[in-house]
Formats: C-alpha cells, structure tokens, sequence
C-alpha cells in the first residue's frame, strides 16, 4: 500500500513538474489576471487547519504545531531529493528573515529523510526557520491532504483557518502577497 502511495506520488510528481514549468525562469510568460494569486486573505469557508501534532526537528527536540497557533503558518512538506523544493528553500529563508517579527513562521516538514540527511541540507540552504522530520508520519501528511506530491505549502492564518495549498513550486512573490493577505 505505501508503495502504490509512492508510485501514484512519483506520476502526480511529473504531472506537477509539467504544469510548474511557467514558475522557472526562462520558462514563464507574463502572469494574466486568471494566473494571478489570490489577494483575498483567506476563504471564508476555510477549514481549521489540524495542528494536534507532536513532531521531532532535525535535532531530536519535540515540535508542537500548535505552538504556533497565532502566528501566520507556512508549512511546507519537501525533501532533499526534491529539485523545486530547492528552488524554493532560499526564498522560505529570505521571507522568514523579513516577517518572523510579524508573527510569520515557517516549517519546513522532510516528507522522507532521516535526520542524518536534514542536518548537513540544512546547514548549506541555511535554512533559519524548524525542519521537523516527518519520516513515517504519514499520519500528518494524511490531516493537511493527502500529499501526492511534494513541494507543496499550506498556508495557515492566525487563528489556525487552512487558507491555502500550493501543489508544486510557487514563486517568492507569491508567497509574499499571501503572507501580506495574512497578517
């Protein structure tokens, strides 16, 4: 069973990666008001997003994603075998150095790597914001989806509404209107 899961994820991975081509540059055409993100802060019919999880960081402490219940939340699912996922590493840590006195903050959730492969990623993305290990917990992935394919964010208002998924990789202009939206 978890192998069909990885295998329909690996097909939804390459469907993802056709369709994300207009975010790489070189690749884009001019954005069209139908492209456009969504300015609005977040759907009045959005769901509670299920922060009821205990997860380990890359150095063995607990997380509580309740924690940081007030805050905006970026949680972003990715591995460091994911090529958009390195695309948008370095503007997750540009944006949380800008808005984490905001009350902004970003956790970036390893769908598959042991600790061992997070820590020395980490370090070379200087990644400034929890890198939680979410090897075997499914479970996690299952509350926020299901995941078929990574990277993808979802975007948490302050009072813990789920206000936004983006399946694939997003740019950091985007990420940053929908972080304004939010606050």
């Amino acid at each position: 069973m978890k192998k069909l899961r990885w295998v329909i994820a690996a097909i939804a991975a390459v469907g993802l990666a056709l369709t994300t081509l207009p975010f790489v540059p070189g690749c884009s055409k001019p954005e069209t008001k139908a492209q456009a993100a969504p300015s609005a802060a977040c759907d009045a019919n959005a769901r509670p997003a299920n922060l009821d999880f205990v997860l380990k960081d890359m150095h063995g402490q607990d997380v509580r994603l309740s924690d940081y219940k007030g805050k905006v939340i970026l949680l972003n699912f990715w591995a460091t075998w994911c090529g958009p996922c390195k695309y948008e590493i370095p503007a997750f840590v540009e944006l949380q150095e800008k808005y984490r006195d905001q009350g902004v903050a970003f956790l970036g959730l390893s769908v598959d790597d042991p600790i061992e492969k997070l820590k020395p990623f980490a370090d070379r993305y200087k990644m400034n914001y929890p890198v939680l290990v979410g090897l075997g917990r499914d479970d996690v992935q299952d509350a926020f989806g299901p995941v078929w394919g990574i990277p993808v964010t979802f975007m948490i208002s302050r009072d813990g509404s789920l206000c936004r998924r983006h399946m694939g990789i997003g740019t950091k202009e985007q990420f940053e209107k929908e972080i304004r939206s939010l606050l």
